[in-house]
């Protein structure tokens, strides 16, 4: 990985805990030491939110609530942004230009502040760039 800044989002959180996700599971799990080696990776409140939910009662080998907290723990030595209004106001902007979710916005919005060049989802549009930041699949 190049020197620059890593967004992070949900799905990729939940499958590199979740064994079930097959080959999505190990490419996340890569994707995630590398980020741990680096120190470039950037997540959310949201995505740590999110994360919690998800891996404690959506996947189908639901993790402990102990172990997932124990997750957000060390999750939390990454760069977090915390979504205040200005955050939120910029998603709008960026939902109303883009026509993305709310909440995916959102997620562009935080990695804006948190100086990202690159996020990381399959939930967005991939190879596309929006404000200087690359959006990559890493699943493809």
């Amino acid at each position: 990985m190049s020197g620059d800044k890593v967004f992070v989002d949900t799905n990729v959180l939940v499958y590199a805990y979740d064994i079930d996700a097959g080959h999505k599971h190990q490419i996340a799990l890569n994707v995630m030491k590398d980020l741990w080696r680096s120190g470039l990776g950037i997540l959310s409140t949201q995505t740590l939110q999110e994360f919690f939910v998800t891996v404690t009662g959506k996947i189908s080998v639901p993790l402990d609530i102990a172990v997932s907290e124990d997750i957000l723990r060390k999750l939390s030595r990454w760069d977090v942004v915390i979504n205040t209004m200005e955050t939120i106001f910029e998603a709008i902007e960026l939902h109303k230009r883009y026509r993305y979710s709310f909440w995916d916005s959102l997620i562009v919005a935080s990695a804006l502040a948190g100086g990202a060049k690159m996020i990381l989802s399959e939930d967005l549009s991939d190879n596309r760039t929006i404000k200087g930041i690359t959006i990559k699949n890493p699943f493809q």
